[in-house]
């Protein structure tokens, strides 16, 4: 069977370059040219992946990508842009992306990528498991960090991270391993936007003063509670 992956994208050269590509290996691609189109076709087709462009007419990317989650938590959704601003990446992770592709890209690349996220939903489904964390209860599999005063929903990037600290409690998990596996390299800019997770982690794990994360410098992070 075919990997269903819906295109969202309103450059229609791009869009038939990346729908031809994926379309001479094992995918099968069905395009929208913004994100109201790739909304309703997304309802309908049920893909196993998006990939879509940030900047759209009617309705952008990031803004497409937070009506689907709320309904859909666990559906990779791929960004495909040319912003490449710490921010910008780390907004694209926040509001639900699961990869960011900086344009231009090679289509082995864009595979790769395609195969990488699939497998890894595939892998996190099979090894779902709740944590405990001091005060809070994390399921990795909902994405939900629960404390008695409060539930919030938390980013792809965000819950595996967690997941990977609370699985090594007590022990360092390395940064060149976290950076391998969710963002495919371990350079500078990409140890920019792990820290600036790891930063947001501490915030919402801050009701619970037993539970740190702390920065090992050079090596990784440990959480402790």
């Amino acid at each position: 069977m075919k990997i269903e992956v819906l295109l969202v994208e309103d450059e229609p050269a791009l869009a038939m370059i990346v729908k031809d590509a994926l379309e001479k290996r094992e995918f099968h691609v069905t395009c929208a040219v913004n994100g109201n189109e790739g909304l309703e076709l997304f309802h309908k087709k049920k893909p196993d992946i998006v990939v879509a462009d940030i900047m759209m007419p009617k309705l952008d990317g990031f803004s497409m990508a937070q009506l689907i989650r709320q309904s859909d938590k666990q559906t990779p959704i791929l960004f495909l842009s040319a912003k490449s601003k710490t921010e910008d990446v780390v907004q694209g992770f926040e509001i639900g992306g699961n990869d960011y592709l900086k344009k231009p890209f090679g289509m082995e690349e864009l595979i790769i990528r395609i195969k990488s996220l699939l497998n890894r939903v595939q892998s996190e489904v099979a090894l779902n498991k709740v944590y405990q964390i001091g005060s809070y209860s994390f399921d990795s599999l909902q994405q939900q960090l629960t404390h008695p005063s409060k539930t919030e929903t938390l980013s792809h990037r965000e819950a595996v991270i967690l997941e990977r600290l609370c699985a090594n409690q007590n022990n360092i998990v390395e940064n060149k391993a976290i950076l391998l596996e969710l963002w495919g390299d371990d350079s500078f800019f990409n140890t920019r936007s792990l820290h600036v997770f790891i930063v947001k982690l501490r915030k919402k794990l801050s009701e619970d003063q037993r539970i740190q994360i702390i920065n090992i410098r050079g090596i990784g992070y440990k959480m402790i509670f």
